[in-house]
């Protein structure tokens, strides 16, 4: 029996009705099963990751087939083998939310204080909206964090509070449920 391998497919195509279903028939046509998605609209473009499990063969064909789907499908796809995401490395799931009102270089600025320590950043979702009643520009942003066992939480939590309240940032830090 051969073993199950995994690949990530990642598509992006001007929006339109039935990209899903075109692009989950197409995965199952070739033998695959979507493990995990993540599907959002950005601007008039519809982009999508997911993670897909098949045989060996299958998921060879989908390789080798990339650039026709690409013409019947109507997206632009990326194809890349990976691994089973278990790194084995002991780590606590914490989530962040920030809110402030938008300005350029958030994102770049909370990545630069985890990866600094050493903190993998697992899941990350930004969006911009109007604030009721002023319809000030805010941001919102959140993050799902693999904090290794060897930090101390309180004290990155300290940390990352003093750093957002210094940017004017409203934030909290709190274990993943």
């Amino acid at each position: 029996m051969a073993t199950e391998s995994l690949i990530v497919i990642s598509a992006l195509g001007s929006d339109r009705p039935g990209i899903v279903h075109a692009l989950s028939r197409t995965v199952l046509e070739y033998g695959g099963n979507i493990l995990d998605s993540r599907m959002t609209l950005l601007g008039g473009e519809f982009a999508v990751l997911m993670l897909v499990a098949g045989e060996e063969d299958a998921l060879a064909r989908l390789e080798q087939d990339r650039a026709t789907l690409e013409g019947k499908l109507d997206l632009a796809l990326t194809l890349k083998r990976t691994r089973s995401g278990d790194t084995g490395q002991q780590a606590l799931p914490y989530e962040v939310e920030v809110v402030a009102m938008d300005h350029p270089g958030i994102v770049h600025e909370i990545a630069e204080f985890f990866s600094g320590r050493g903190i993998n950043i697992a899941d990350l979702t930004t969006g911009t909206y109007a604030a009721p009643h002023t319809g000030t520009a805010m941001f919102r942003l959140h993050l799902a964090l693999s904090i290794p066992t060897e930090h101390s939480v309180a004290r990155l939590r300290e940390a990352f509070l003093d750093f957002c309240e210094g940017r004017n940032l409203d934030a909290t830090m709190t274990p993943k449920r």
